[in-house]
């Protein structure tokens, strides 16, 4: 992934004034002056009135020079890179300038993240010249997938005794994209056209007829030699032939997302797997060519990108799936009635690939109607109530089992999923129980897990 660069200069004015406070330290020798001054006075005793008033003196005297004093500070914030995967590290540049006339005390300085990202890292730095520059980096990692700000970053001016801290505090906030764990998947084949283009062209036109998908009305210029006469009888006017045209094959991938279909907490949750075998299986098919279309339950895209080789170049349906994964959660939806109202519709599908988690029997039924007898259809059913732990009980695996020979019967191939399961080797699965479909009729030989 390649490294990307968020940055922002913000400036800050760091009078002192009313926001002046007392440290700790400032506040007991203030206390302690106090304290000596009214027992001086109180025993008559002038050497101990002394002290106190020079302890007392000291803190006062600290506010009194950061009050008057006037700082400017830049700051500019680089993350590299800007989207990074579960459980990969972040780097986090800050670079601060003193854009003053006069050289700043001593700067701690203290980077607002979220929790997940660890601890706030806290910096001390010593007194910057004018015009000096100096360069911070840290880094950040998360198990958790999200969309988090860093930021505000805040400034702390303290005297060279510590009495007194004055505090100032950046607006800017930077995005770091935490996205799912993307797997690289073998290269086996799943679908009728494995490199997207070509075979599942003979398909297509099959169904639709060759003279009506191959040929157009003869324009001006056109070379006779492509007149087509058997499309130019039944139309009674003069058809061509068309230009050969590349055909690309079209997959949907279906992620269920309702919290009622799946188990578990965190990171090792069912959905969290679903999530990721979503992302890796969507990236896998785009790179092999395949317009690819990601949508859940609800029947609504996941991103409003859709991969197509004759799309506009630029377009990053890679980043655009991932940030927009990232952030993906859990619906309250009981059924896959939205989805299946979209696969119904069709829309050229060679491959629809599928990872569900806890289906019931009427969703298993009409799952396995939607399925066009032209589309190869993949599921990745996963076995939700192994996921709390220990074995599963009678009814959860009956429930499993009876769903999963509902789809066999249907004509999709179906991949049981278990914890600690790894995508990649039950991609190789499901290729090879690809072989066993019989034709039209697309049923199973290959033992289910």
């Amino acid at each position: 992934m390649s490294a990307q660069q968020n940055q922002n200069t913000e400036n800050t004015d760091g009078r002192g004034g009313r926001l002046a406070g007392l440290t700790t330290r400032g506040r007991s020798f203030l206390a302690a002056g106090l304290a000596a001054m009214a027992c001086g006075m109180l025993f008559d005793y002038k050497v101990l009135l002394r002290v106190g008033a020079m302890l007392a003196m000291l803190p006062l005297i600290a506010i009194m020079v950061l009050a008057r004093t006037r700082y400017r500070v830049s700051c500019r914030r680089a993350l590299e890179p800007a989207r990074v995967g579960v459980g990969q590290e972040a780097r986090v540049h800050l670079r601060l300038e003193n854009v003053s006339r006069l050289p700043s005390g001593t700067l701690l300085v203290e980077d607002r993240v979220p929790y997940v990202l660890g601890s706030r890292p806290r910096f001390v730095l010593n007194k910057v010249e004018p015009n000096g520059r100096r360069r911070v980096v840290y880094r950040v990692r998360s198990d958790v997938r999200g969309r988090y700000l860093l930021g505000p970053l805040a400034l702390r001016l303290a005297d060279p005794f510590g009495l007194v801290e004055l505090s100032r505090s950046f607006s800017a906030q930077h995005a770091l994209t935490v996205t799912p764990q993307v797997f690289a998947l073998p290269n086996a084949p799943v679908g009728q056209a494995w490199s997207g283009r070509g075979e599942g062209h003979a398909t297509s036109v099959a169904a639709a007829g060759e003279d009506d998908i191959g040929t157009r009305e003869y324009r001006h210029g056109d070379d006779l030699r492509r007149v087509h006469w058997r499309s130019t009888a039944r139309t009674g006017e003069l058809m061509v032939r068309r230009e050969e045209q590349v055909w690309q094959s079209r997959a949907t991938i279906l992620l269920d997302t309702r919290a009622i279909a799946h188990r578990g907490d965190g990171p090792a949750s069912s959905f969290e797997w679903a999530v990721s075998a979503a992302a890796s299986i969507a990236i896998h098919m785009a790179r092999h060519g395949y317009a690819v279309r990601l949508l859940t339950e609800t029947g609504q895209a996941v991103t409003a990108a859709a991969h197509d080789s004759s799309a506009a170049v630029g377009l990053d349906f890679e980043g655009m799936l991932l940030d927009a994964l990232a952030v993906v959660e859990m619906s309250n939806a009981a059924t896959l009635s939205g989805a299946n109202s979209m696969l119904r519709q069709g829309g050229g599908d060679s491959l629809v690939i599928a990872v569900l988690g806890d289906l019931s029997g009427d969703d298993a039924s009409e799952l396995a109607r939607v399925r066009h007898s032209t589309t190869s259809g993949v599921a990745f059913a996963m076995d939700t109530a192994s996921w709390l732990g220990g074995r599963p009980m009678a009814q959860a695996q009956a429930r499993f089992t009876g769903s999963s020979q509902v789809l066999r019967v249907g004509g999709w191939r179906v991949v049981g999923v278990e914890p600690g399961d790894r995508l990649p080797e039950l991609w190789e699965q499901a290729a090879r129980r690809g072989a066993g479909l019989s034709g039209m009729a697309g049923t199973e030989m290959g033992a289910a897990r």
